[in-house]
């Protein structure tokens, strides 16, 4: 247990220890299969209480703060920022890796139970809450993108299958053309 050393060292141990899971989990949630994130999983559906975002957007007041806060960007990743293309598939991709980032932010969050384990009960706590609080925003920019993601996926699906469904009114037409062919023809 740290609390045998001072607070400047225990923190500087805190400090390493956080950074050293915090690196793990960054590079977990980049090896496992972007297959393994599928927002149909129970974590990553949606609550009651989200009310399809609003709950982000009314409440929290997400979209003044959310783009402030820094992103990470790896390698063939999404920008939060703009999207770059609207099919279904990019955007089950981009789905799949908001339920990645909210992984790994909650996975950071269980560090919390190393802090309390090592700490003395009190600063264990007060760096547990800072921890939490750190990534809660985060966790919730995952989860609204996500939402609206859905949203626009459903809407660009439907609006395919209208462009693409056949028009009952050709078909009356070409059967109406059809029926004046074969009267000129009987003629």
């Amino acid at each position: 247990m740290l609390g045998t050393h001072n607070v400047f060292n225990a923190l500087i141990i805190n400090i390493l220890l956080g950074t050293a899971w915090h690196c793990a989990s960054l590079f977990m949630c980049t090896v496992i299969d972007l297959n393994r994130f599928s927002p149909d999983k129970r974590i990553y559906r949606p609550h009651r209480w989200e009310k399809d975002g609003r709950f982000y957007s009314e409440v929290m007041h997400i979209n003044k703060w959310k783009d402030r806060l820094p992103q990470h960007v790896g390698k063939n990743g999404f920008s939060k920022s703009h999207l770059d293309s609207l099919s279904p598939e990019y955007i089950d991709r981009f789905i799949a890796e908001t339920c990645r980032g909210e992984w790994n932010h909650k996975v950071n969050c269980l560090f919390a139970l190393v802090l309390l384990s090592i700490n003395k009960f009190y600063l264990g706590l007060l760096l547990s809450i800072l921890l939490i609080i750190g990534n809660l925003p985060f966790i919730c920019i995952q989860r609204y993108n996500r939402l609206r993601l859905q949203k626009l996926r459903s809407m660009i699906v439907r609006r395919s299958q209208r462009h693409t469904a056949p028009d009952p009114s050709e078909d009356t037409a070409a059967a109406d053309k059809k029926r004046e062919e074969n009267t000129v023809s009987e003629k």
